[in-house]
């Protein structure tokens, strides 16, 4: 473990060497981020999930720097270049940039300007100009002249020297850190156009002639010109303050930092001529491939968080639990695909009706929903929200339900994808894809986080720009929350999907698997010790797993908490000291007020893992969900021509972004509140504002049919404060 690390991570983090240590020694061990931040917390200081990932990735990328100081040194010594004053430096650097930069000129590289100079045997000439001294360049010159090496001329000999000179400085290493940090602190970066923006080029209007300062331009306009970039629409250039730029080059290369520009010796004005052309010609194209590239490792870092957030939100939505659901996979001229779910999610009928046209065979599809939810005593109806989905709910809602069921609106998003998953098929081997995504639309409902785990995270549609970011990067980013998320709440070990399993601390695909199987031959699980007749499930793997993973009515009543089994002796302890069970005392509210919790401090609990352990028996596996909310959509709005300018509407948001919210205000369009929108208040960032799935009230400002663009807003008097502003 290196110590300069740990204390290097620990200050970027504001947090202490030891819990920095604490968390990487339980990383190197193979412990998870759920585990360690909820059953660690005396070793890591109460360390939560964020911040132990921080530590490991910045961990990785330390470590990445380690292997590339390694293979740069190698490379040196291999290659008889590395003296000791340059290894003291290479040992000494703590980022990538300044590394490369360093090693910069002792890279191999393709054949320059330069190494034809020097093959000509220029290489003495350029030196003696570069130094500056009182000399004459073309007296000097013209003892190198060699026309069979080229050069024919004092004005060959000359360009030779400054070509050398111009790589020497383009490769300098306090140059190069000194302009990047310019380029990035106070560069503009301007696009352009390359052509006519017609067609799918039309989207970057906007960005045709575009300038704004690089280190403040939005993630989501620095995405968007990037893409323009990728997709050939947009050229993009990152300029610096000229007049710093040859501050900056003039004062480190130049004589008497190149004042007195007609008095300086002539060697010196050839310097700057070399100064000029290696900016020109090689330090400023470098920049701008570096500076955009970290900005859009910023922004793609921006992005990743929006989405992150979004996802954990989504995940995280209030479940409707265990009802008897009837779910509709809404359709025109196919039909609406009809399922009847039991409580636990299981299939138990399907059919098909036809209410909409070309058939709209109204009366019989009434009839045969109606006969369904009396028959299996439906409690809920869901229906999608894709194509032909708010028709659906409006046809649904003029059927007279047995015992005025509530109908309500879910998101598909990726409801397709789940449908045409091996996951599925194996499933329902025997139904259609429409059948498995109504039965994926229905069990969204009940539990949002057991059926959205099935499905790449990427397909729920709540990201921006999600297939422009690092995919490897992402992908970890999204696999944390799910994996936070699934922890967080919980897992039912006797009904839970392999899919669901999968992402329990400790386990993964195989031994999520192992457990289903296990299950199914065995019977449902009694005991969370039972975990340790699966085969292949070791100590670790229960260690790290036992404690998310619930036991609903089985022979040890903590199990069906959150309390880990290595912390059972003390609860044990805690009702004995009572005189009273263990069940007594996770009923009893007041007997666990008695308890005083230093009392049960020792050497592997202290008083963080004791104090979460009351708290759980106050609560035991209670779902840190909020509670389920009806939501409806304003009747009679279904499409986007039924909107009007002033209408204030029911909606739910679909996906924050770094620059507002989109509503589905039940149009199949969402709207977009811009951030200005979002509040009679300055709102930063729109996440302070408005959640994932979060129910809202909204006013139409502008529908724009051609695009399919609309504009809502939900302060208070949009109106007055619009017309104010404009």
């Amino acid at each position: 473990m290196n110590e300069q690390h740990i204390s290097r991570i620990a200050k970027e983090l504001g947090k202490k060497d030891g819990q920095v240590r604490a968390a990487a020694k339980l990383l190197d061990e193979g412990k998870t981020i759920p585990f360690i931040a909820r059953y660690r917390k005396e070793a890591t200081g109460g360390l939560d999930e964020v911040a132990i990932a921080a530590v490991r990735d910045l961990l990785e990328k330390y470590g990445d720097l380690d292997r590339r100081r390694a293979s740069i040194l190698r490379s040196l010594e291999e290659r008889g270049e590395l003296t000791p004053e340059l290894e003291k430096k290479i040992l000494a650097t703590e980022t990538i940039s300044a590394l490369e930069d360093l090693y910069l000129p002792y890279k191999p590289k393709r054949r320059t300007r330069a190494t034809v100079a020097r093959e000509q045997g220029l290489l003495p000439l350029a030196d003696l100009i570069f130094d500056q001294g009182k000399i004459d360049p073309r007296t000097e010159a013209a003892s190198f002249l060699n026309p069979d090496e080229g050069i024919g001329s004092v004005e060959d000999a000359l360009a030779g020297a400054r070509d050398i000179i111009a790589e020497r400085i383009s490769e300098e290493p306090e140059a190069r850190s000194r302009m990047r940090s310019l380029f990035l602190s106070q560069g503009t970066i301007r696009s352009k156009a390359s052509g006519p923006l017609e067609g799918e080029g039309a989207k970057y209007r906007d960005y045709a002639d575009r300038s704004e300062s690089l280190a403040k331009a939005p993630s989501h306009r620095m995405m968007a010109m990037l893409r323009g970039r990728k997709e050939g629409f947009l050229i993009l250039h990152v300029e610096p303050p000229m007049e710093k730029t040859s501050s900056i080059l003039e004062s480190l290369f130049l004589r008497d930092g190149g004042r007195g520009k007609g008095a300086a010796y002539p060697a010196t004005e050839e310097v700057r001529l070399a100064l000029e052309d290696g900016y020109k010609r090689l330090l400023s194209p470098s920049m701008e491939r570096e500076s955009l590239s970290a900005a859009k490792e910023r922004a793609e870092e921006r992005a990743m968080e929006v989405f992150a957030e979004n996802l954990r939100q989504l995940l995280l939505e209030p479940p409707l639990g265990e009802k008897t659901v009837l779910a509709v996979d809404p359709g025109f001229r196919t039909g609406c695909k009809v399922v009847v779910l039991d409580q636990q999610g299981s299939l138990i009928a399907k059919d098909v009706v036809f209410p909409h046209p070309p058939q709209k065979d109204i009366r019989k599809a009434a009839d045969k929903v109606a006969n369904l939810c009396e028959n299996f005593n439906v409690e809920f109806v869901a229906v999608g929200n894709g194509t032909a989905g708010r028709e659906t709910e409006e046809f649904l809602r003029k059927i007279a339900l047995p015992g005025k069921i509530p109908i309500v609106m879910v998101n598909e998003a990726g409801a397709s994808v789940y449908s045409a998953s091996q996951g599925a098929r194996d499933e329902f081997p025997d139904e259609d894809v429409t059948v498995r995504s109504a039965v994926s639309i229905g069990r969204r409902l009940m539990d949002p986080l057991a059926e959205l785990v099935k499905i790449d995270p990427k397909s729920i549609g709540v990201g921006q720009y999600q297939h422009d970011v690092n995919q490897t990067a992402l992908k970890r980013k999204l696999d944390d929350v799910v994996e936070v998320c699934v922890n967080l709440v919980g897992v039912d070990l006797n009904t839970a999907s392999v899919e669901l399993l999968s992402r329990v601390s400790g386990l993964g695909p195989k031994l999520a698997g192992s457990i289903v199987r296990f299950r199914e031959e065995n019977g449902p699980f009694r005991s969370r010790k039972d975990l340790k007749k699966v085969p292949g499930l070791g100590p670790k793997a229960f260690e790290q797993a036992a404690g998310f993973l619930r036991i609903r009515d089985g022979k040890n009543p903590l199990d069906g908490s959150a309390v880990h089994p290595e912390s059972y002796g003390i609860v044990e302890a805690m009702a004995d000291n009572l005189g009273i069970s263990v069940e007594e005392l996770m009923a009893d509210p007041v007997l666990q007020q008695k308890i005083d919790p230093k009392r049960y401090v020792s050497e592997k609990a202290g008083l963080p893992t004791i104090r979460d352990i009351l708290s759980e028996l106050s609560k035991p596996g209670r779902d840190p969900r909020r509670e389920f909310e009806l939501f409806e959509f304003t009747p009679g709005v279904e499409r986007m021509e039924d909107l009007r300018s002033g209408m204030k509407l029911s909606g739910v948001v679909t996906n924050v972004a770094a620059f507002g919210a989109f509503v589905d205000v039940g149009v199949h369009q969402d709207g977009l509140v811009h951030k200005s929108q979002l509040a009679n208040r300055f709102v930063r960032d729109p996440a302070e504002v408005v959640r994932v799935h979060q129910k809202v009230e909204v006013t139409v400002l502008e529908v724009d049919l051609p695009r399919k663009r609309i504009s809502l807003s939900m302060k208070e008097k949009p109106e007055i404060e619009i017309h104010r502003e404009e």
